[in-house]
């Protein structure tokens, strides 16, 4: 199984690189992550938020396999616990698929991202800034792992 991470936008602070990366690299060989960046379309006063959507929405939706299992980041999304998100993660490990997750761009994800999505997951009942949302997944990827593994990272 492969993790990839497919997001709207490229050119993140150093502060977000650095963070995602501490927490990818201590993913373990058989749960590490692939970050699959898109360029955001260009923006003009011209161009209306659901047209901006809808050509993000085909971006990531061409990122994808076919056979991926595909989970979208969104606040109607389901909330996991970290044991919870453990279970899910062991349950996406004996898949035999690749697991994709979306995470849409500064408007959020388009619908039909959601609708081919198999999961749907929200991280919180809060707004996160899409850049900040990669960082806090590779961490709880993270979490879940060690937890999985035995290991002290996580304490409940």
């Amino acid at each position: 199984m492969k993790i990839k991470i497919i997001t709207i936008g490229n050119k993140m602070p150093a502060w977000i690189n650095e963070g995602y990366i501490e927490y990818a690299k201590r993913l373990p060989s058989h749960c590490a992550i692939e970050l699959i960046e898109i360029s955001m379309p260009k923006r003009s006063s011209s161009t209306s938020t659901d047209k901006l959507i809808e050509k993000e929405s085909e971006l990531l939706l061409n990122a994808i396999q076919s056979n991926d299992y595909v989970i979208a980041l969104d606040e109607k999304g389901t909330q996991w616990s970290t044991k919870e998100l453990a279970g899910e993660l062991s349950r996406w490990q004996h898949l035999g698929q690749n697991v994709v997750l979306l995470i849409g761009g500064p408007d959020g994800l388009g619908d039909v991202c959601k609708q081919r999505a198999d999961q749907l997951w929200s991280l919180s009942k809060l707004t996160l800034p899409h850049p900040l949302v990669r960082v806090m997944l590779a961490e709880q990827l993270y979490r879940a792992q060690s937890l999985l593994m035995n290991h002290p990272y996580h304490r409940s």
